[in-house]
């Protein structure tokens, strides 16, 4: 399967907001209602846009999935320091699990990343419920550094990931 990686338009946001809610609202990968604030940031595509990078995996013109790409400087970084990107909100549909569409993403995230200068690191956080994505960075080469691990509410744990470029 030929999977198409490449930038997000913007008449395909509102399909991708959807697409990444319902990842994380279907595999019950967060605890939270259809009315919590995360989700609005997860629909929230052309705000996303406007700070970072939205990359798409599509095949014969599906969207499979995305994720957010936040280089070095971008507000939608959350964990990364010195010389790190970060990627976030990683989305594959439920239809297109196993067929790739997620490492491809990653692997776009990492060659994303390595394209710019001064950075040696690309980083990443998770949930303890996220054991497919655990898979790809696995086998990606990510490390985990339990040491940057964080709260970014009461009782929801985020592991942290990264990769040396």
């Amino acid at each position: 399967m030929d999977i198409v990686i490449r930038a997000a338009t913007a008449a395909e946001y509102e399909e991708l907001g959807e697409l990444t809610a319902q990842a994380y609202l279907g595999d019950d990968l967060l605890d939270f209602a259809e009315d919590d604030p995360y989700l609005e940031l997860l629909r929230d595509v052309a705000g996303r846009a406007a700070d970072a990078e939205v990359i798409v995996a599509e095949y014969e013109g599906t969207l499979l999935g995305n994720v957010t790409f936040a280089p070095p400087g971008s507000p939608l970084a959350q964990i990364a320091g010195p010389h790190e990107a970060e990627f976030r909100m990683l989305a594959v549909s439920p239809e297109a699990r196993g067929r790739g569409a997620g490492e491809a993403l990653v692997r776009a995230c990492t060659a994303r990343a390595r394209e710019l200068e001064g950075v040696t690191h690309l980083v990443l956080s998770t949930t303890e419920k996220m054991l497919g994505a655990h898979r790809i960075y696995h086998r990606l080469g990510f490390v985990r550094t339990p040491e940057r691990d964080w709260y970014p509410v009461p009782g929801l744990p985020l592991l942290t990931y990264r990769v040396e470029l």
